[in-house]
């Protein structure tokens, strides 16, 4: 499954969005055994992917959450809208979040759109879920139908 050049460059244009507001603040990225170390603690993962993806393999975690940053639509992927909403009714602005998706992108951005609106610790999982397969991490997968 290839990444398209329109979700390379919405990709981009979020980035540069989000890192061009006023008063934003830089978004940590750490590597997946970094982050790996810090879900089996006492961070809650944010995987940022859609319901889709995530139901297809995620990353196995005490404490998991799904709330997509963008949509997939006949036009393309959008923005969710509810995207702060939704993170602000399941977390606190106090609490460790670590935030992925499928390589980094998107939750790069989500992480920094957090961090603006007040999380104190929103930090990327560099690589995603793509790099949590490569290490051969444990994931969580739909049972196969016999």
């Amino acid at each position: 499954m290839g990444i398209s050049w329109f979700g390379i460059i919405l990709a981009l244009a979020l980035l540069f969005l989000v890192s061009s507001s006023g008063g934003a603040e830089e978004v940590s990225t750490i590597d997946v055994k970094t982050a790996k170390a810090l879900i089996n603690s006492d961070h809650t993962y944010l995987d940022v992917r859609t319901v889709e993806e995530f139901k297809k393999g995620h990353v196995e975690s005490p404490k998991i959450l799904n709330i997509p940053y963008l949509f997939n639509t006949p036009e393309g992927r959008v923005k969710n809208p509810e995207f702060l909403k939704e993170v602000s009714s399941a977390c606190s602005k106090e609490d460790k979040i670590v935030v992925g998706c499928q390589s980094g992108v998107r939750s790069l951005s989500a992480a920094a759109e957090m961090k603006n609106a007040g999380f104190k610790t929103s930090i990327n999982m560099g690589g995603g879920y793509l790099a949590w397969v490569e290490n051969g991490f444990l994931t969580q997968k739909p049972k196969e139908e016999l």
